[in-house]
């Protein structure tokens, strides 16, 4: 999962930042735990978006999803109980996660507990990426009924400009019903810009030109809601680290 670290050299001997320029810390759960999130989250969720009805197909995307321990716990979490493997074929639940990071995604298939529900595949969300599309019509659904983009746009932003980030939050609403969304604040970016420097590489290419600054969860929201059909459904609040979780939906639906 692509975030900023938490502060103090404690932080980098924990989960060497020099190896994560896109955000993929190889101990991130170690210091943010997956129970940061669930906390706020309901485990009523798809219940309360009408997808656990038992008659329909509901699909998950987790964008970068790094080693797949969040997935895991945020599957669990809404269904409550998880199909052994003998039974998963009628489990109508499936979740895919996707990271950059080869290693990553190799260590979150090896740990698996449900690999006939959650699946795991190495994609960069910044390129064409055909392999959500055929997901998509593997499972006869024309658009993921959830989508998790948890602390990831910052790292897009950083490599990718304005434009990535943007071209992001766009690509994501085109294949989503709802996302939910948790965008790093400002100063997560001027810490990710400090921590790169400490380490003596250069700054981050974008982080002096970028012109979508401050308030980045208001930026990502009207985005979202200028040019990509959603709306703000609902706040789940803040997490532990002052980041909001953001609840969209495509407006047609």
């Amino acid at each position: 999962m692509a975030t900023c670290s938490i502060n103090g050299d404690s932080a980098d001997e924990i989960n060497d930042p020099g190896a994560a320029p896109y955000g993929n810390f190889i101990n991130y759960y170690t210091f943010n735990p997956p129970e940061n999130r669930l906390s706020l989250i309901p485990a009523t969720l798809l219940q309360d978006l009408g997808f656990s009805d038992g008659r329909q197909t509901t699909l998950i995307l987790d964008v970068g999803c790094n080693s797949g321990e969040l997935s895991v716990a945020f599957y669990k979490h809404l269904v409550q109980e998880p199909l052994c493997e003998d039974q998963s074929d009628g489990n109508k639940v499936h979740l895919l996660g996707f990271d950059l990071d080869e290693f990553l995604i190799e260590r979150a298939q090896q740990s698996n507990p449900l690999p006939g529900s959650i699946s795991f595949i190495p994609l960069d969300i910044t390129t064409d990426a055909p392999q959500l599309q055929d997901y998509l019509n593997q499972h006869g659904c024309s658009r993921f009924h959830l989508s998790l983009c948890l602390a990831v746009t910052m790292w897009v932003h950083l490599n990718h400009g304005d434009s990535g980030l943007l071209q992001l939050l766009s690509r994501l609403a085109s294949i989503s019903q709802h996302i939910l969304l948790e965008a790093q604040p400002w100063k997560c970016y001027r810490s990710a810009a400090r921590r790169h420097r400490k380490l003596g590489r250069s700054n981050f290419d974008h982080f002096k030109t970028l012109k979508i600054r401050g308030d980045m969860a208001e930026h990502v929201k009207q985005h979202l809601e200028r040019h990509c059909g959603m709306e703000l459904m609902q706040s789940f609040g803040s997490t532990a680290w002052d980041r909001k979780l953001l609840l969209f939906k495509r407006r047609d639906d």
